[in-house]
């Protein structure tokens, strides 16, 4: 029997005509050669769509109102639209998106005092039903688009109106397995690298998976890859098969093996994510068994306590048991640190992503 995740996910519709906000540099060029124009007009609307971040053809107005007047008719220019905006009293907010056919995604804007991070979604629901995630509680409707998915970028930066040179940093870390849209993540990931656009360094995007080997080996293969993190959250393959399906058919030997084999740069380390459950994930034996797979590879830990949602049936640790795994991690000399998820009053936190699917839809 196939595995959720073992099929490919559902793709959005085909559209009736392009959408120049989902196209590369390369794309854009091809485009406006067809219109007749020279390939290097390509640039200059790439330019407008992610270094202005202009979301309506009449603002070129370095293009002609002609080709304005053709493009308006001719080519969408279709970003997903924010549609609800809920403020957290630690400074994030979490955004509801629309896309074009009504379904709806979460993605949440973190601002640090030298920084700004954004959590992305890459997915309309997951297939790999993590019991102490929402958004896997919904199962996998489609896939995100790469414009989908780079619009959720330029979306937020435009309504929290973004400073010029504040650095930015990535986290696939919202609703879906990005590994299971691979092809759609690595085409924004393009995108939003290209130095003639946002030009965010590949080393300030950050992939998070639930373990899925076969991606994990693909994103291994890029010349060009954001980093790598793990949602590992259990250190015995009887604990991680109860609560994340997929260590059913990749268990922690077969986890290990893949990151143990996956090409890092110099200095790099993969990010070993545990989620923090009071009385199932957060023993000191648990602990110890974390310490051991952490020392199979270059690797650092984010513990992060869970996060309470509606019928999760799971509780966060207490503190003293937080500070208790630190240190043993710290004394083995693995590199810790603690994650408090931002927007936990807003429902934006770690594992609480979730969109209820639209009347009819």
């Amino acid at each position: 029997m196939l595995a959720p995740w073992d099929a490919p996910a559902p793709e959005a519709g085909p559209a009736s005509r392009p959408n120049a906000a989902g196209l590369c540099r390369a794309e854009l060029g091809s485009l406006l050669t067809d219109l007749g124009e020279p390939g290097w007009r390509g640039k200059q609307v790439f330019s407008g769509l992610l270094r202005q971040r202009w979301t309506r053809w009449e603002q070129f107005t370095h293009l002609s109102k002609a080709l304005r007047t053709r493009l308006e008719a001719e080519v969408d220019l279709a970003w997903p639209s924010i549609v609800q905006s809920q403020p957290s009293a630690d400074g994030s907010t979490k955004h509801v998106f629309e896309l074009l056919d009504g379904r709806q995604i979460e993605g949440v804007h973190m601002p640090y005092e030298d920084r700004v991070t954004l959590c992305l979604s890459s997915q309309v629901g997951c297939a790999m039903g993590c019991t102490f995630c929402a958004t896997g509680q919904m199962g996998i409707i489609r896939n995100l688009t790469a414009a989908e998915i780079v619009g959720q970028v330029v979306a937020m930066l435009n309504h929290q109106g973004h400073a010029e040179g504040r650095p930015i940093n990535l986290v696939f870390m919202g609703m879906g397995e990005p590994l299971h849209n691979f092809d759609n993540l690595m085409a924004a990931f393009e995108t939003l690298t290209d130095p003639e656009g946002l030009a965010i360094p590949p080393r300030r995007i950050t992939v998070s998976t639930s373990g899925l080997v076969s991606g994990i080996d693909r994103l291994g293969a890029c010349t060009r890859r954001p980093r790598l993190a793990l949602s590992l959250n259990g250190t015995t393959d009887a604990h991680r098969s109860a609560i994340m399906p997929v260590n059913r058919v990749w268990n922690l030997e077969a986890l290990a093996a893949a990151l143990g084999r996956f090409p890092l740069q110099s200095g790099e380390r993969i990010t070993l994510e545990y989620v923090l459950l009071k009385g199932v994930t957060d023993g000191l034996e648990d602990g110890r068994r974390l310490v051991a797979f952490a020392r199979r590879f270059p690797a650092k830990v984010n513990l992060i306590p869970f996060n309470p949602h509606e019928g999760s049936g799971f509780e966060p640790p207490e503190e003293a048991r937080i500070s208790a795994l630190c240190r043993l991690l710290s004394e083995a000399d693995i590199p810790v640190s603690v994650r408090r998820s931002r927007g936990q009053d807003v429902a934006g936190a770690c594992g609480q992503l979730v969109r209820q699917p639209r009347r009819g839809s």
